[in-house]
């Protein structure tokens, strides 16, 4: 029987965002945003366990309660300076659990909104794929490219272009091959691709949004309002 199993990497300071706490630990409707982008994670019934990338020198975790995440959580203190070493590190922790064949999800840290309807979809839509895949929405905005003095210097097709979100959903030996091999890579999926490899996308929606920045946390916090009335 096939696992799945979910890594979260956590070590980084959220630069974009600002100020001196970072941004996994900005509160969000009274909760540390992070805790969100776990419970959902620590709620899908197909996850086993859940392993929390923190930095060696991270403050801020042991100032929050988690208890309410349940048995499922686990946290290492092994991020390293760039998400793929993060990954990695948390591939290596998950070691003690996972085989090559389970299924490793990689999800962001400040990505608060996920559903437990686009969480099972990633995973019944790759349960047989050769490959794995990513949740991803098709880019519905004009793209421009800009020049030097911030002008407009040619507009972007966007036909077949997609932009991608997390979880992303791969093999626990293949992703941990692909990213020794291509640790350069801004998420998993192009460490698959950088194989030879071709990541399949599962459509989400914006939703499920990433905060990036300080206007950012309003928006969650009103699609997590929308969830809660929605469920009740």
């Amino acid at each position: 029987m096939v696992s799945h199993y979910a890594i979260v990497p956590a070590a980084g300071t959220g630069a974009r965002f600002g100020g001196e706490t970072p941004k996994q630990y900005q509160l969000l409707a009274g909760r540390p945003l992070i805790y969100y982008s776990l419970a959902a994670l620590c709620r899908q019934q197909r996850i086993a366990r859940v392993w929390v990338v923190l930095a060696a020198d991270d403050i801020w975790w042991r100032q929050h309660d988690w208890t309410s995440l349940g048995y499922k959580l686990e946290t290492v203190f092994c991020g390293g300076a760039t998400r793929a070493e993060s990954v990695t590190n948390g591939l290596r922790a998950a070691a003690t659990a996972a085989d090559d064949d389970d299924w490793i999800l990689v999800h962001d840290a400040a990505r608060p909104c996920l559903s437990q309807a686009m969480l099972a979809a990633l995973c019944d839509e790759l349960a047989d794929d050769p490959v794995g895949g990513l949740l991803a929405v098709p880019v519905a905005d004009t793209l421009k490219r800009a020049d030097d003095a911030q002008r407009v210097a040619r507009t972007e097709p966007r036909d077949g272009l997609w932009q991608a979100q997390t979880p992303q959903m791969f093999r626990y030996g293949l992703l941990s091959h692909a990213l020794a091999e291509h640790p350069g890579g801004t998420d998993e999926a192009s460490a698959i691709e950088a194989a030879g490899l071709r990541p399949r996308l599962v459509r989400a929606d914006a939703s499920n949004l990433k905060v990036t920045y300080p206007a950012d946390l309003r928006l969650a916090e009103m699609i997590l309002q929308a969830k809660v009335r929605v469920d009740e």
